[in-house]
């Protein structure tokens, strides 16, 4: 008999058909993720399972099959996935490279754009009929080139955001615990700033680039927000529990701060709804976008390739690419 693998939500072509070569494959049609009864009937009909990566695992699922060979995690960090849970019991974890970064700069970018010149709040406009003059002083926004954008991390996802950037003459400035070398900060053309705060302070764009960890958690809150300017603007696109929600929320309610764009959030499912707080979607001045750093056709295709490239090792017995928890191995 083939192998039965089950896929917990609809992925591109390319992966599919590179299991369906291999296994009898049986994918979840929704948009919607798994319940957690829907999740476990399927865990107990399958010897592998590909999951996304918001799609919790923990040992009461592994348990409800107990002859369960390996899952695939379409993720870099599998971390709604009891981990040890899985290693215990011997099944092999695997997930994938990180090749979003390009893709989460060209998100954040948009959001910045889509702040300066008002995008959503100018649709809106339109479509309400209000475009009356497009030479009145009704929907002015704000020029890129001059703006000063800063940084707060900067890793590869952040050096990429940089390029794009000075593409429109934006000067940028960053701060980090580990400075860049001087030649590469000249080679992209920024400026080091050794307190946050001073970043805060003089930016037009502040940007989350940095990476969630306990000391990063709640890293922006009312004191930061206190500090930036009453004309900028806050984009976060790196992980939601680095900001106070609450306190952005009420620095956007007092003006504190001019706008900002949000790929992420303090809760997303599967954790809780709702998602987001239903108090951001009553400012104009919010660009609100559903956790898309890597949904592009071109990034998702990759993905999926490189989760089905993990199962297909599985299969034949092998060492998977891409293994989470090689400690099944012996290392």
């Amino acid at each position: 008999m083939r192998p039965r693998v089950v896929v917990v939500q609809p992925i591109p072509e390319d992966g599919l058909r590179m299991l369906q070569q291999v296994a009898d494959v049986e994918v979840f049609q929704s948009e919607r993720m798994m319940s957690r009864d829907e999740l476990i009937a399927r865990v107990k009909r399958c010897d592998y399972l590909y999951t996304l990566g918001d799609t919790p695992i923990d040992a009461e699922v592994l348990d409800a099959n107990p002859n369960l060979k390996g899952i695939a995690a379409m993720t870099m960090v599998p971390n709604v996935i009891d981990v040890d849970a899985m290693t215990a019991r011997k099944i092999p974890l695997t997930n994938i490279a990180h090749i979003i970064t390009k893709t989460t700069c060209d998100l954040t970018l948009a959001l910045v754009l889509g702040l300066a010149w008002r995008l959503v709040e100018a649709d809106r406009f339109t479509r309400n009929g209000r475009f009356r003059q497009e030479q009145s002083m009704s929907f002015l926004c704000h020029s890129l080139p001059g703006k000063l954008a800063g940084l707060i991390g900067l890793g590869r996802i952040g050096e990429e955001i940089v390029k794009r950037l000075r593409a429109f003459e934006m000067p940028v400035i960053y701060t980090k615990r580990t400075r860049l070398g001087p030649e590469r900060e000249k080679e992209l053309g920024i400026e080091w700033v050794p307190d946050k705060d001073d970043v805060l302070r003089r930016s037009d764009f502040v940007i989350i680039m940095a990476s969630y960890n306990p000391s990063s958690h709640l890293m922006i809150g009312a004191h930061e927000f206190g500090l930036m300017k009453r004309t900028a603007f806050f984009i976060n696109t790196g992980r939601g529990r680095i900001v106070d929600e609450p306190a952005l929320i009420d620095a956007l309610r007092k003006g504190t701060i001019a706008g900002a764009g949000l790929d992420v959030y303090w809760t997303e499912p599967p954790v809780g709804e709702p998602a987001p707080s239903p108090e951001l979607f009553k400012f104009d001045n919010v660009i609100l976008t559903p956790h898309i750093g890597s949904a592009t056709w071109e990034s998702r295709r990759e993905m999926s390739k490189l989760a089905a490239a993990n199962v297909i090792a599985m299969i034949k017995g092998e060492r998977p690419p891409n293994l989470y928890n090689p400690q099944i191995y012996g290392g």
